[in-house]
């Protein structure tokens, strides 16, 4: 399925993306170090282990790009001008290595844009929910959205 236009959403519509991602230690090992973060938390498994989670902890910018990553063939893919900004990211609880990831996504707002008419903003509440259904991340984007064409 492709994303929707702007016409397309309403306030309130709310998705549960597929396929779910298992996270794995490759994942977190690339992605941290694609991105420089040497943090023993995520790289460490004596480290990890003396700490209170007690076993290595998935990069958090990973799941947030997962999250995102989850919903764009629903949402975006296709119908997209640009993402406007990401806010209100909020991690409530790890991910660990073989955690299930499944997004969900909820339309929180739309709006016309007056620069420029042939598109739409949509602000989308994206959440991930690991396999015993606890939110592990939460996030809002806002996306300049391309209209119908008359």
């Amino acid at each position: 399925m492709g994303g929707r236009c702007f016409e397309d959403w309403q306030v309130g519509d709310t998705l549960t993306h597929q396929p779910s991602r298992t996270v794995t230690e490759t994942d977190n090992l690339l992605f941290s170090a694609m991105t420089h973060n040497t943090q023993p938390l995520h790289l460490d498994a004596e480290a990890a282990r003396a700490s209170e989670f007690g076993r290595i902890l998935v990069n958090s910018t990973f799941t947030f790009s997962l999250c995102v990553g989850l919903s764009v063939g629903d949402t975006t893919v296709g119908t997209l001008v640009a993402n406007l900004g990401f806010d209100k990211v909020v991690t409530p609880l790890p991910t660990f290595i073989g955690d299930t990831l499944t997004c969900h996504s909820e339309i929180l707002e739309l709006r016309e844009s007056k620069s420029r008419p042939q598109a739409g903003i949509v602000i989308f509440r994206h959440w991930l929910t690991n396999q015993r259904g606890e939110t592990v991340l939460s996030c809002q984007r806002s996306a300049l959205i391309q209209r119908r064409a008359a």
